[in-house]
């Protein structure tokens, strides 16, 4: 499909995978709504995309502002044609017997329940329309278990079903529906996980990490219709032929 002026309503935009892929859907002539709790981060990267961006403060544990965002998306641009739900949190890393309640809790709602939010705002605007694209960003935690990460596998493995369940609720009412599983990124996330020491994850090298820009061209190329085989599933960014398709090397 061609982005010339498509709408993309992208969460936890203010860095790392929501910053590149803000910034390449822009560079294929696509406007941006970019939503993240740090307003000034967001505002500083519409100005440097320019027209074509907006940047809407929202807090995605909160329904309320998630459909707020979605009504000002579209006020803005028309209508909404692509979701990318990647908002995200890994803290806190600790043992479940230690691990305090609350802080867990908080990741349940911004991994997972943030996740809902915006496809429960989103999917009445696309359903009437009769279109639209909605990609989450998944994670291998979605489905092996790692020392620490009680809070994070869980969230991510329940956003995994999420997408399952959306896709075979939405498919046949013309929307696309998928998940991204990229692998470790060279963002702030990873540095968070270093300073924790725990699980063979916090051993990696930076290098060892894909840039986020990576990620960002992988959910360009599934908004195209050269991904439409892996509707309902999970693309994983570590198998060699996706990143051929994408055009990764």
């Amino acid at each position: 499909m061609s982005l010339q002026d498509k709408t993309v309503f992208i969460t936890g935009a203010s860095r790392g995978i929501g910053a590149a892929a803000a910034r390449g859907f822009a560079a294929c002539s696509a406007n941006v709504a970019l939503l993240a709790r740090n307003s000034g981060a967001i505002a500083d990267l519409a100005e440097e995309i320019g027209a074509r961006a907006i940047a809407i403060p929202c807090d995605v544990s909160q329904y309320g502002e998630v459909e707020a965002a979605v009504a000002a998306c579209v006020k803005a641009f028309g209508g909404l044609d692509i979701v990318i739900g990647n908002a995200g949190v890994i803290e806190p890393i600790a043992p479940l017997a230690e691990v305090d309640p609350e802080a867990w809790g908080q990741v349940i709602d911004i991994n997972l329940k943030g996740v809902f939010y915006g496809m429960r705002a989103a999917l009445p605007v696309m359903r009437k329309a009769g279109k639209g694209t909605i990609l989450t960003i998944s994670s291998g935690a979605a489905h092996h278990a790692l020392e620490g990460w009680s809070a994070y596998c869980s969230s991510k493995a329940g956003a995994a079903m999420l997408t399952r369940c959306a896709d075979l609720e939405n498919r046949a009412a013309g929307l696309r529906i998928m998940g991204l599983s990229p692998g470790t990124v060279a963002t702030d996330m990873q540095r968070e996980i270093k300073a924790s020491g725990v699980n063979p994850v916090s051993a990696l090298d930076w290098s060892d990490h894909i840039p986020p820009e990576w990620v960002a061209k992988a959910l360009l190329w599934m908004c195209s219709a050269d991904s439409d085989a892996f509707l309902g599933q999970e693309i994983s960014l570590r198998e060699e032929g996706i990143r051929k398709r994408v055009g990764l090397t």
